[in-house]
């Protein structure tokens, strides 16, 4: 058994059923730490000797009988930006280099409470705000793929450690293709799920106890590398939590296993006026013709008619806007309350169209990005897309847009470009049809090839 890179499903099944320890399973993410953390930085926070001490009492429940978790001994590390009980929460900011939560957010506490074991956290953009995983405090996070090249952001430390067996899964944060970006450039598995159903308590550290700015857009949601993974992490995390008053009493349903025969997939290589690099929209259409071969009805996507790029404009506004009371002192010309609801009733629009749209097909894939992982560079340098330079702020077009919309969208693996680099693929789904989007991901698998180990890994 391949321990680092086997699945949470198989590390969970191998410990109850004594085939591994927990202690064995810890030891060999922690020897991956340890052989490639140095020059791929993707853990920032390790806690050794608190998670093996855990992991001994998961043996001993083991042998003792206990009712097992469907995570029990299962080793895991978080992107750091959950609060976590005696463990550090930075967001690769100086300011919160020391502080620590006095509790666990709902969501680690969950994963917790379904057996696993928190081994350590992963690197992010300062206050989780780049494309790019750098921070003062940590310094910058690699893609296994190619040590030269980001692994994304602002969940790119998470990414990274999944890719180089370092973690089995991986809790991320998405507000403009923060799960889904890093999830494609390091060729995993990560999902976005609708707004409001994954607990945004606890999601970012909050030391002065001030009012939660953040409450439209943002979502937490898995990384794991196979869609199995990813469906137990996301059933575990979702639904109501007694703390975050927006999150909808929507059922999580189990994961279906959906016909491929049975599909409608609407398919778009691009997106009006969005850039992409050719063999990204190239993978788009060749899958869209595997999926015609076997007998799914694939049809290329009629996008609702919306300004993408002022959608883009409009959902950057909003976070402007959310921010502004997050400010120690209150801006000059602040956000009248006017304003905001007309912000909202325009957000509406985009909304209600995409929903209209979705009634025709059971998912929409598209690009993640406009192109594969690029080299290091300052926040801001043009990135060069089919030799042409592009503005970095479009970066995360492609899946932004369904932040702004609120739809769940899920980044899912698809072979290599020409230069060996991970293509990651979008799928996006009714709101609140995480399950069955997880489904169709699942169906899809044999067509995309799924995750693949990097070389030297």
């Amino acid at each position: 058994m391949d321990i680092a890179f086997s699945s949470t499903i198989e590390l969970a099944a191998a410990i109850a059923g004594r085939k591994i320890s927990a202690v064995e399973a810890l030891d060999a993410h922690l020897a991956e730490i340890d052989r490639h953390n140095k020059t791929v930085n993707a853990v920032v926070t390790l806690d050794r000797e608190g998670a093996r001490e855990r992991a001994k009492r998961a043996d001993s429940a083991v042998v003792r009988g206990d009712i097992l978790g469907p995570l029990h001994g299962v080793p895991f590390t978080l992107k750091d930006t959950h609060d976590t009980t005696g463990m550090k929460t930075t967001v690769g900011f100086p300011p919160f280099a020391g502080y620590a939560a006095g509790q666990d957010s709902p969501v680690v506490a969950r994963l917790k409470a379904a057996g696993g074991i928190l081994l350590g956290k992963t690197n992010v953009a300062t206050m989780l705000g780049d494309w790019q995983s750098d921070n003062l405090l940590f310094g910058r996070t690699s893609n296994p793929w190619d040590l030269s090249r980001t692994s994304g952001g602002s969940s790119g430390g998470a990414a990274a450690a999944l890719c180089a067996g370092m973690t089995p899964f991986e809790i991320g944060t998405d507000m403009q293709d923060s799960i889904r970006l890093p999830a494609a450039f390091c060729g995993v598995y990560g999902l976005k799920p609708t707004e409001h159903r994954i607990s945004l308590t606890g999601a970012f550290p909050d030391p002065g106890g001030a009012a939660r700015s953040v409450r439209l857009m943002s979502c937490l949601g898995p990384l794991a590398r196979s869609v199995e993974d990813l469906a137990l992490i996301y059933k575990i995390i979702a639904g109501p939590d007694g703390r975050d008053t927006d999150l909808a009493p929507v059922p999580v349903e189990d994961m279906p296993e959906p016909d491929l025969r049975a599909l409608r997939i609407a398919f778009a290589p691009s997106f009006p006026g969005f850039p992409v690099a050719s063999e990204i929209s190239a993978t788009v259409e060749n899958l869209a013709k595997q999926l015609e071969s076997a007998s799914a009805s694939v049809e290329e996507a009629r996008l609702p008619k919306l300004d993408l790029h002022d959608d883009l404009a409009e959902g950057g506004a909003l976070i402007g806007m959310m921010l502004e009371t997050a400010q120690p002192e209150p801006p000059e010309h602040p956000t009248s309350v006017t304003r905001w609801f007309a912000t909202l009733a325009r957000r509406d629009r985009s909304i209600l169209a995409w929903d209209r749209f979705l009634e025709s097909c059971d998912a929409l894939l598209c690009p993640v990005a406009m192109t594969t992982a690029f080299p290091h560079c300052e926040p801001g340098t043009p990135i060069e897309v089919d030799g042409k330079e592009q503005s970095y702020w479009m970066l995360p077009a492609y899946g932004a847009v369904f932040n702004y919309s609120g739809h769940p969208a899920l980044a899912l693996p698809c072979g290599q470009d020409r230069d060996g680099l991970p293509i990651g693929l979008q799928l996006v789904g009714k709101r609140w049809s995480e399950s069955r989007l997880l489904g169709i991901a699942k169906a899809m698998a044999p067509l995309t090839g799924g995750f693949v180990r990097p070389p030297g890994y």
